[in-house]
């Protein structure tokens, strides 16, 4: 046995020898000599090593994991204990082939076989000479092979080359134990008392820390000589890394500050985060430029966002500043840079979804295909800003979701109602605590898509505060010239809001900014006729609430005579915001029948009406009261749609003076003295006797006094209801009246005409007076709704007097 001593079980690079240089394998010429003698069996196992190579009369340890060469060691140990050892190609096959390992191998023996605490075994093995497979004999249970031996062309004694070679590598082999921090100095006395040269050129081939496929290659090198200039380049090749290491270390020393401290600290702070599964900070921005490249954002916001991710590499992540540079790249990645969604341009889809959702409103729902008309045409037009005006419970909300459905885009909803902060819609500075992006931004972060279809309701209730005036900041939202590049304090960058289409919702137009007005498109939606409303009942709202109550239209009922009957009775509004009200009432009644096994009639009665929502409540009698002089029906427009009013004067002997009740506003006011003046002047023309102005008191009231009224409309109501009291004459029945006067007597155009038209239907009307000039707004109403109605064309307050006072006195007339 030759004299052998083990390295280490686990390190096998000359940089890792250990300290006890006894520990070195050494190879007297002796022992190589009769190595050589040693005849090669012609059959033998064949194990394959995963990651290193055998030289002969080198010493390793290998580890076997697999079964197969744990069984072909335990079978060489108790025979031969002779094996061959050859690298495998690959080292991730778990079941090499003869296709799978290299053909030129090192024969090795078995010195000791040692069964670790791992179930694993390790053997340590000392080559011999180097084989070439032959032929496979067998593969199962583990590779056989018949071998040849490779034998070494050895230069002669007196190559003084070779010996310099031998030298050379000597030397290297101390300059790396010298240059290498890892190996001890001790390790120098082995390297100059190994005496046999070729087992010096196999061990540090062996030990060097190459590749298996470059230590292959020297492995299958015939010529000894050759070997040892190629082993030599390798080690020159190492000792001039480790120079230029040990360079580069020595110009980077210094000692550490505080903040390398803290750096280290830092380091070794993300690292146990990872331990613990946490993601380190360089990982999270990894992660974020990942991300990034994704973003369909255009060239201008990409150095942006390189810029802003470049400070939060550079910032401390303990300073308060990491945080809010972190939240700001995550709100910029969230948002929907430049992503669209694809318009639906089937028109006659979306007019059926319209109309599916929303009876009437033809006005909004022209104006909606029109837009899709135009979009598919042209593809890139910047989408409307559209302002759907009216009462409340018209349904302008709720048509934007249907407008979303039409175009196939996404549905956003803002409500402004009561906003006093500016920074609601511009946002927050990024660095202030807490801070946020604007409920714009925040909203099409929300919808991901950079063109929803965004409501922002009560766009009207805006209000303003020593925080700001949020209207004003909704000129630049607004505004379609402006939109493309809205800025929003947090962001600090443009983004394109021109593919938004905005639908605002307003109940008045008075207390919008007119700047802000003007960017909008206004499209009046008005009151309900009753017809409408029954068929919104009937379509929509039974429906709905047989639904939301858990019932089906075999529980409950309603046809159309009852549907009227409840919005006649219980509802006196321009929606139907609270005839659905009504009608839940209804079917609640029906589902507490249903849930107590107690008898209701499927289909609704008049007297199931009456039992369940009691009495009507709206009393349509005392409207056509006109028995007495002065009493005189006007029509007025309210921010919840239209309405009757009622104008009632009298007179008293006194001196001519006048008197106003009834909360008027300064316009109705004014109303009121030129209608007097007129009397005054006209008072023969209109069969006033002049001494009764002056031996007469008037007083003009407007009922309801809680309620704030103004106006121009009642001003030709006012002048009928005075003249009434002056002549005695009552005022025409089922006669309502709307208009504006002038000193001259002339009658102007109103406003408001469909509601108030709607408004006098609802009240049993039956004639109506208006200025000539508002014939057109009645040409606009369907012919359908204006059914019963008599409209009287006037131009003059002379023509409305002549209309409107009969030549029958009133009961309990005056005696003038």
């Amino acid at each position: 046995m030759p004299n052998t001593k083990i390295l280490s079980l686990d390190n096998l690079s000359l940089q890792d020898m250990q300290t006890d240089a006894e520990l070195i394998p050494l190879l007297t010429p002796e022992d190589e000599e009769e190595m050589n003698n040693e005849l090669l069996p012609n059959d033998l196992p064949i194990l394959p090593l995963r990651n290193t190579v055998l030289f002969p009369g080198v010493v390793i340890p290998i580890t076997a994991g697999r079964d197969k060469s744990i069984k072909l060691i335990n079978d060489a140990n108790a025979t031969g204990k002779v094996i061959g050892v050859v690298a495998q190609k690959d080292e991730v096959v778990e079941e090499p082939t003869p296709n799978d390992i290299y053909h030129i191998g090192t024969v090795a023996r078995i010195i000791r076989v040692l069964k670790m605490p791992d179930g694993n075994t390790t053997v340590i093995l000392q080559g011999k000479k180097r084989f070439e497979i032959d032929a496979f004999t067998q593969e199962e249970p583990y590779l056989k092979a018949t071998i040849k031996e490779v034998p070494e062309v050895r230069p002669e004694k007196e190559d003084q080359e070779f010996s310099t070679i031998i030298d050379s590598i000597k030397e290297l082999a101390i300059e790396i134990i010298k240059e290498s921090p890892n190996i001890p100095t001790e390790a120098t006395f082995a390297i100059r008392n190994i005496e046999s040269n070729p087992f010096l050129i196999n061990f540090v081939s062996s030990n060097m820390n190459l590749s298996v496929v470059d230590k292959q290659n020297l492995l299958s090198v015939h010529n000894l000589k050759d070997r040892a200039l190629e082993t030599l380049r390798f080690m020159n090749m190492e000792l001039q890394k480790l120079e230029l290491k040990n360079d580069i270390q020595s110009k980077v020393r210094f000692d550490l500050d505080q903040q390398q401290r803290e750096y280290f600290l830092q380091q070794q702070m993300k690292t146990i985060q990872e331990e613990l599964g946490g993601v380190s900070h360089e990982a999270e921005i990894e992660e974020m430029r990942e991300k990034a490249k994704a973003k369909k954002w255009d060239e201008k916001i990409a150095k942006h966002f390189e810029k802003e991710v470049s400070k939060l590499q550079r910032t401390n992540p303990n300073s308060p500043d990491f945080g809010i540079q972190r939240n700001y790249l995550e709100v910029m990645l969230e948002l929907p840079w430049s992503e669209y969604t694809k318009d639906n341009f089937d028109l006659k889809r979306a007019q059926k979804i319209l109309d599916r959702d929303h009876y009437g409103l033809e006005d909004v729902k022209k104006r909606i295909v029109e837009h899709l008309a135009v979009l598919k045409l042209r593809n890139d037009m910047k989408s409307p800003i559209l302002c759907l005006y009216g009462p409340p419970g018209v349904g302008k909300t709720s048509i934007g979701k249907s407008i979303a459905e039409a175009l196939g885009r996404e549905y956003v909803r803002m409500s402004l109602g009561g906003l006093r902060d500016e920074a609601e819609i511009r946002g927050h500075r990024k660095t202030y605590i807490g801070a946020m992006p604007g409920r714009i931004i925040q909203s099409i972060k929300k919808a991901k898509t950079s063109n929803p279809v965004f409501v922002l309701d009560e766009i009207d209730k805006l209000s303003s505060s020593h925080n700001g005036d949020p209207s004003s900041a909704l000129l630049e939202v607004l505004d379609p010239e402006q939109n493309t590049e809205f800025h929003d304090n947090f962001l600090e960058i443009g983004y394109d809001l021109s593919k938004v289409l905005f639908i605002a919702t307003s109940n008045s137009l008075s207390t919008i900014q007119p700047a802000l007005r003007d960017r909008m498109e206004i499209i009046e939606m008005s009151g309900y006729t009753i017809e409408e409303k029954v068929e919104i009942a009937k379509n929509h709202l039974l429906p709905k609430q047989l639904k939301e109550h858990g019932l089906t239209e075999k529980d409950l009922q309603i046809g159309k005579r009852q549907l009227e009957k409840i919005i006649v009775g219980y509802t006196r509004e321009s929606g139907v915001r609270g005839l659905e009200k009504k009608i839940a009432q209804m079917v609640r009644h029906a589902a507490k029948s249903i849930a107590m096994e107690e008898p209701y009639n499927i289909k609704v009665t008049d007297e199931d009406i009456l039992e369940v929502l009691k009495a009507p409540r709206l009393e349509r009698d005392k409207y056509e009261n006109n028995e007495t002089a002065g009493v005189v029906t006007g029509l007025a427009w309210t921010s919840v749609g239209g309405d009757i009013l009622f104008i009632e004067s009298t007179i008293s002997k006194g001196k001519g003076a006048m008197t106003m009740t009834g909360n008027l506003g300064t316009v109705m006011k004014e109303s009121v003295t030129i209608a007097m003046e007129y009397i005054k002047s006209n008072a023969e023309d209109l069969g006033i006797t002049p001494e009764i102005l002056e031996k007469y008191n008037i007083h003009i009231h407007v009922p309801e006094g809680a309620t704030p009224k103004d106006g121009p409309s009642a001003g030709i109501a006012m002048l009928t209801s005075m003249v009434s009291s002056f002549t005695q004459k009552r005022v025409k029945k089922s006669l309502a009246m709307t208009g504006e006067i002038t000193l001259r007597g002339k009658v102007l155009p109103v406003g408001g005409i469909k509601e108030k038209i709607l408004a006098a239907k609802r009240a049993n009307i039956k004639e109506i007076i208006l200025c000539s000039e508002n014939k057109r707004d009645i040409d606009e109403i369907k012919p359908e709704y204006l059914k019963g109605l008599m409209f009287h064309y006037v131009d003059t307050m002379k023509e409305v007097i002549d209309l409107a006072i009969t030549d029958q006195k009133a009961k309990n007339a005056k005696k003038l």
